[in-house]
């Protein structure tokens, strides 16, 4: 007999809020090269500041330098927050790009307990 039960929505990945502006370069299909500033990321995705906002859906090739070395991976653009917020997906990440990026996280997350900041958990996006 199946359950009547409401499924439970899988965890959301750690969120990591970054104290210090690190730079990003997004270049997308149609050959357009912006630069961003990375503000929260996650395993999954994350948020980027942008000078304006790039179309919902477009996707691309995200790079950015962490403590841990160099990420790189493909991305899609999420509906944009604001005039310049704009949260994106992860849509290929190679397991040498995932190590560095948990391992950043895992850094962000030591560096904002000691200074009593806090991992984001909840944001809406």
């Amino acid at each position: 007999m199946p359950s009547l039960l409401p499924s439970q929505r899988p965890a959301r990945a750690p969120r990591a809020q970054l104290a210090e502006p690190t730079q990003a370069v997004l270049r997308l299909k149609d050959g357009r090269r912006l630069t961003a500033d990375l503000k929260v990321i996650s395993l999954t995705g994350g948020l980027l500041s942008l000078p304006q906002p790039v179309d919902a859906g477009c996707t691309g090739r995200l790079m950015f330098l962490t403590e841990a070395g160099m990420v790189a991976g493909s991305a899609e653009m999420l509906t944009p927050l604001s005039g310049t917020l704009q949260p994106f997906r992860f849509i290929n990440l190679n397991p040498d790009d995932q190590d560095r990026l948990r391992s950043a996280i895992r850094v962000c997350g030591a560096q904002n307990s000691s200074d009593h900041g806090q991992i984001e958990h909840s944001r809406p996006w």
